[in-house]
């Protein structure tokens, strides 16, 4: 498992030590969850019948699929397995589709779809399940699917008394990084919003299901017996590539760390008429429309002195590209773009970046911005963001006006936290 690129990609990125060291190294700095789960941790499978819930990213260090490993594993039995919707084993969106259901290749079995018409697991897809194993790479932001799909996972098995064990692995972008509104009361216990934490949440996967456990995050106020098997040599301030382990993308769009890092901020144009730089080299890293009057917006974004980025003017023409399932937004349209440079990715903020790009389009074309807000409110969770950018409020005041509820959220997950 490698840091995928293509080519184009590759040959721009060769001198960033990000990119070069998140290929990983000889020897990881941190163990995984799910390299300890059957040498430390193995009691928690023994004799146990087991549900995986997992992705491409729940592979062992030697490569093994995680699916593969229990599935042998001789102390408890493998009868299903969770995964999303380009299958189990690939991130690669052209695989074909599996549908809600499918058997997996490599152990047999049946695989259900999380990220189709069931997020979450229904009583009959658990039947005979004593304990539900969870293991995916996440990417450190609320709407991306995998921590909800965490919470909707813990709530069908509160409900089942059955016992969920996950196994921790980084947040890629640190444990620092807390940003944006908390989700609102009416937004909860939604794909993208499943519970009340920030956009950029700053916790990992086992320090998530934690904070979910035990204030009262889940559906129904229910709890369920919980075991993090956690990471050993993981620190807070640790970027991905810091840690020695191999990288691969987390979705297809992801081409780059870089992308990955633009994304936290720059998902919210997915809900525009803007392309988000899908169909580019350097897919979240690049907005653009035709209609843009880039020149003025770099300027108006430059001018608020925002910290480790820089904005500047780019043209591109989003194509399809081999791994994606459709065309992208605005497929072979010359567009006028902003490209989001990180210049340093340690005081970078990408969620306010991603919101300064959105306020410096509506301020220069209120008039040509199309907002999708179905999928603004899946991403914001909240309609704050959109009423303060067509208020005319600017960008620190939008940031203050998170600042109160992040730091009550701060306290609240405290005492969850795994790692220093």
């Amino acid at each position: 498992m490698r840091f995928a690129l293509n080519l184009a990609v590759a040959a721009s990125l060769t001198a960033s030590p990000l990119i070069l060291a998140a290929q990983g190294s000889a020897v990881a700095r941190v163990k995984v969850g799910a390299d300890r789960l059957f040498t430390e941790y193995a009691h928690l499978l023994k004799g146990k019948r087991l549900a995986l819930v997992s992705n491409h990213s729940g592979r062992l260090a030697d490569g093994t699929h995680l699916a593969d490993a229990l599935h042998r594993h001789k102390g408890a039995e493998l009868k299903v397995l969770f995964g999303m919707e380009y299958d189990i084993r690939s991130n690669d969106y052209s695989v074909a589709r599996d549908g809600e259901s499918a058997v997996d290749r490599g152990t047999g079995l049946t695989k259900h779809n999380l990220y189709g018409e069931h997020h979450k697991p229904t009583r009959e897809m658990l039947a005979g399940v004593d304990a539900i194993v969870f293991d995916i790479q996440e990417v450190g932001a609320r709407f991306y699917e995998h921590i909800n799909i965490l919470g909707f996972v813990m709530e069908a098995a509160a409900e089942g008394g059955i016992e969920v064990i996950v196994l921790d692995r980084p947040n890629p972008i640190t444990g620092r990084k807390v940003d944006g509104f908390i989700t609102d009361e009416s937004s909860l216990f939604r794909f993208g919003s499943y519970a009340r934490v920030p956009v950029v949440h700053g916790m990992t996967m086992g320090e998530l299901a934690r904070f979910y456990n035990e204030e009262g995050e889940l559906r129904g106020r229910g709890k369920v017996k919980l075991s993090v098997v956690p990471m050993e040599g993981w620190k807070r301030s640790m970027w991905y590539d810091e840690t020695g382990l191999p990288w691969s993308k987390p979705s297809p769009n992801l081409l780059t760390f870089h992308s990955l890092l633009a994304y936290i901020g720059t998902c919210l144009i997915e809900a525009t008429n803007l392309s988000e730089g899908r169909g580019s080299d350097r897919p979240f890293e690049y907005i653009g429309a035709a209609w843009l009057d880039n020149d003025s917006a770099v300027k108006l974004l430059n001018g608020l002195s925002l910290d480790g980025v820089a904005f500047e003017k780019v043209s591109f023409t989003p194509e399809q590209k081999s791994f994606h399932g459709r065309p992208p937004k605005l497929t072979g349209v010359p567009l006028k773009g902003i490209y989001v440079r990180v210049t340093n990715r340690d005081v970078f903020d990408p969620y306010r970046a991603g919101v300064s790009v959105l306020w410096a389009v509506h301020k220069l074309h209120s008039d040509k911005l199309v907002w999708n807000d179905a999928a603004l409110d899946r991403l914001t969770a909240t309609p704050r963001l959109k009423h303060l950018i067509v208020a005319g409020s600017t960008p620190d005041e939008i940031f203050a006006a998170w600042g109160e509820e992040l730091e009550a959220f701060k306290a609240r997950r405290a005492p969850h936290l795994l790692y220093k």
